[in-house]
């Protein structure tokens, strides 16, 4: 992931103050600019609503007014690119305190407009809170928009659990809210926004794993030929907790004739900064061939002494009548800023077909 300073840095930000100087006439960009210089230390995020609030002191009151001069400077090829997420939330801000009612459409339709120079997803939440039925009945339009962007906005912008965004309560509260709009774009021409209707599934899953499945069994029995890709990156989630119906739509039935020996470790000590590797033997006892996703769990230690599982994936392949398998894996302990690594117990399981099968224990060092 590029650092908060490639992306909204200060190249952006002069940028985005040239752009605002011709657009907005003699009212300059005076704030844009001194917030240019204030960058340095600011998370990702941070950088955003700072250069939006500079926005704001530079745009005149109103919101037919701010949206005027948007507009113009969306007329300059250059206004593009991590500059527009500032002014995407600029456009909502001034929306939001609009005593035109009209003006809560209107900047529906400017950040459509916007999105093809830099998606709009994150300032679109605010809107979808604002007032979500509202909102929903304009996105869903979106999905017959000529422009891939566009489209992905709809289903990106209302995604459950969009990463970086803030949580819509009328959306995560009624999951099949956007049901109309993942239906109308699975089979949309564009991999980029299937791939954002699949994500959208997923986040579905985490907190309803059944709807989920039952979306996808339908998309199933009317599929084009990337439906079956959508639906395996849909229930990836589903499928590592072992959901029966996620494995049983992808064809993982319950491996009741699969015998497995392991995991077998390397080591039973590992420093952080290492590796783990695990070694484990599968073999299909049943007399038809036995068709397997296979993953492992390392229960992590937490910091009051419990542990919590995360699942990794692993593989699927399909054994024969009688066939035996040998798998190894490495798992990496190196630090990551996501994870916090607490010395002590931990344990490796397997799991196949969403069942565990085998675990071994080791014991996890953390450097002074």
């Amino acid at each position: 992931m590029p650092l908060a300073e490639e992306l909204l840095g200060q190249a952006a930000a002069a940028g985005l103050g040239v752009c605002m100087e011709k657009a907005n006439g003699t009212r300059g960009a005076a704030a844009v600019r001194s917030a240019a210089a204030r960058l340095d230390g600011l998370a990702l995020r941070e950088r955003s609503d700072l250069l939006r609030d500079a926005l704001l002191a530079d745009l005149p009151d109103g919101y037919p007014r701010t949206e005027a001069i948007v507009r113009t400077a969306l007329e300059d090829p250059g206004f593009t690119g991590w500059m527009i997420w500032p002014v995407t939330e600029a456009v909502v801000s001034r929306a939001l305190e609009a005593a035109e009612p009209e003006a809560f459409d209107a900047a529906l339709a400017l950040l459509a407009d916007l999105t093809p120079r830099l998606t709009a997803e994150f300032a679109i939440r605010r809107v979808l809170v604002a007032d979500p039925e509202r909102a929903l009945t304009i996105v869903q339009q979106w999905v017959h928009h000529p422009d891939e962007h566009v489209r992905r906005l709809a289903t990106e912008g209302t995604r459950p659990r969009l990463p970086w965004a803030i949580r819509v309560p009328g959306i995560t509260a009624r999951p099949r809210a956007t049901l109309p709009i993942l239906d109308a774009l699975y089979r949309d021409p564009s991999e980029y926004v299937r791939r954002s209707v699949a994500n959208h599934v997923n986040d579905i899953s985490h907190a309803d794993p059944d709807l989920a499945v039952e979306v996808v069994t339908r998309w199933a029995a009317d599929p084009d030929e990337h439906t079956p890709r959508l639906i395996r990156h849909a229930l990836r989630t589903a499928i590592k907790k072992g959901h029966p119906g996620a494995l049983a739509l992808l064809g993982f039935e319950p491996a009741a004739d699969v015998a497995l020996t392991g995991p077998e470790l390397t080591t039973t000590r590992v420093t952080v900064g290492e590796e783990l590797t695990f070694t484990f033997h599968v073999e299909n006892t049943g007399d038809t061939p036995a068709k397997l996703a296979i993953d492992y769990v390392i229960h992590y230690r937490k910091a009051n002494g419990t542990t919590a599982p995360k699942v990794f994936k692993l593989t699927t392949r399909t054994l024969g009548a009688g066939e035996r398998a040998s798998i190894s894996r490495r798992h990496s302990f190196k630090r990551i800023s996501t994870r916090v690594f607490h010395p002590g117990s931990h344990m490796l399981e397997l799991q196949i077909n969403g069942v565990a099968q085998g675990k071994a224990g080791f014991d996890l060092v953390v450097p002074v």
